[in-house]
């Protein structure tokens, strides 16, 4: 392996600098997947309203396709992190060989089971005779999309796991621009294209993917010259994909439990009304828009962390880790205080509906006093994949979701009403996030117990 691009070793240098320079780029790069959804549901809405309810019938199927891609991302990226910090070079090279022909072979089954299941499937969501020869044609095609978009995730992992967040943030930006581009003239036949209405919608999907898979691998290739494909390494597969695996699945497991609490926690805010759905639908947006930054955090501290315990420099991943917790102590503070000042305004521009603005007003003045500690939790769920270590995430996702969240909104919303559930939310995540910070301490106190810091020789 060559060196090359924007690579970076995160084993020197200010932590706190090292950790902002990769937080933007992992935005632009959460923004950038989050309109794929966002544009093919604004193009397709001009269809007719029989389209959209269609194409929204495919949103959790894209949602378990992306968390089986991400899984991978997650269980590359902590490999091939730890690699860099162990100055293992080759070793990365054939791990980020064989995480995208894992990718490819999982994108292969992932597109074979799911047109064989077309129809069981989605009547079993309720689609009935007016939307699944909708669907049906939108996602036979758009599952195809799936082999594209594996191998970026896989790439652009690896492209991280090296410090370069750079690079993956424009292949992101060009998979959204040119996706939003292709939406309109496929599905209206604009400037002479034919017009393939929802069709058209997943052929933009699937050409957006296949030109982002080929830009990742140019970058890998050729730009940072983090592979090659000379070599394939057949005899140590089936390790590399242990080790990817041993990360990814539970990370995949953590990300398919998320949805099913949503769906039950809508249940229980159900109970109370059409109007304060909506202003719970409301609120779960600007609080996903609100999140973004601590999200990137907890993607950018992956490779620093992973780096330094790949190098056993043990002290440095201390430093990462309280500074991490300090700006989710901050930034979370911050983001509490605006949005209950400005909720009442927020929800005035999505409805006129008093019911659903005191509902909204009622979860942002309520649940972001905890966003520090879920913060924390994201960053220790982070660190522990970084380290190799993926149970105590994959615990720490499960109480605070299955265990403490959906329990208590049962509960709280049976003794206090409405206001109970967003108190179950708010108590779920200082939970998870004392149990993250007090866990992944301790783990580190035995590994610098057991490797303690080495004395520096006089100048």
């Amino acid at each position: 392996m060559k060196p090359g691009g924007n690579r970076k070793s995160m084993t020197e240098g200010p932590i706190g600098p090292t950790i902002r320079s990769m937080m933007l780029p992992m935005v632009i790069s959460m923004v950038a997947l989050l309109s794929y959804n966002l544009a093919d549901t604004y193009f397709i809405s001009q269809l007719g309203t029989l389209e959209l309810a269609a194409i929204s019938f495919t949103f959790p199927v894209g949602f378990i396709v992306g968390a089986v891609t991400m899984g991978f991302g997650v269980g590359t990226s902590s490999v091939c992190s730890r690699l860099y910090g162990a100055k293992q070079l080759q070793d990365v090279e054939r791990v980020a060989v064989h995480a995208i022909l894992l990718g490819l072979v999982t994108g292969l089954v992932v597109v074979g089971v799911g047109i064989a299941t077309i129809d069981p499937l989605f009547t079993l969501l309720g689609a009935d005779d007016t939307t699944l020869p909708i669907i049906r044609r939108y996602i036979s095609i758009y599952y195809w999309g799936g082999i594209f978009l594996v191998v970026p995730m896989i790439t652009n992992s690896v492209l991280r796991a090296s410090g370069n967040f750079t690079t993956p943030a424009k292949i992101m930006m060009f998979a959204a621009i040119s996706n939003i581009v292709l939406d309109p003239i496929l599905i209206f036949g604009l400037f002479g294209a034919p017009r393939l209405e929802v069709e058209g919608a997943a052929i933009a999907t699937v050409l957006s993917n296949a030109g982002t898979m080929v830009a990742s691998i140019f970058a890998i290739v050729y730009y940072e010259k983090i592979v090659t494909f000379k070599r394939l390494w057949l005899n140590q597969v089936l390790d590399s994909w242990r080790r990817i695996l041993h990360v990814g699945v539970p990370s995949m497991a953590s990300s398919l439990i998320a949805p099913l609490t949503t769906a039950f926690i809508t249940y229980q805010v159900a109970q109370f009304g059409n109007e304060a759905i909506a202003g719970f639908g409301v609120a779960s947006r600007v609080e996903g828009l609100a999140l973004l930054s601590l999200m990137a955090l907890s993607a950018a501290v992956t490779p620093v962390v992973g780096q330094n315990f790949g190098a056993m420099n043990l002290e440095r991943v201390r430093e990462a880790f309280n500074w991490c917790l300090r700006f989710s102590l901050i930034y979370g503070l911050c983001v509490a205080a605006v949005l209950a000042v400005t909720t009442g305004y927020i929800m005035e521009l999505f409805t006129e509906n008093q019911k659903a603005i005191d509902t909204g007003g009622m979860h942002m003045r309520i649940v972001p006093i905890s966003y520090l500690a879920l913060g924390m939790s994201m960053v220790a769920n982070s660190s522990f994949n970084a380290i190799g270590k993926p149970l105590p995430a994959m615990i720490i996702s499960m109480t605070r979701t299955i265990l403490v969240y959906a329990p208590l909104a049962f509960l709280f919303a049976k003794l206090f009403g409405l206001i109970g559930v967003f108190a179950a939310a708010c108590t779920a995540n200082f939970i998870a996030g004392g149990v993250g910070l007090t866990w992944f301490r301790m783990v580190l106190n035995h590994k610098l117990a057991d490797h303690p810091p080495q004395p520096q020789p006089a100048a």
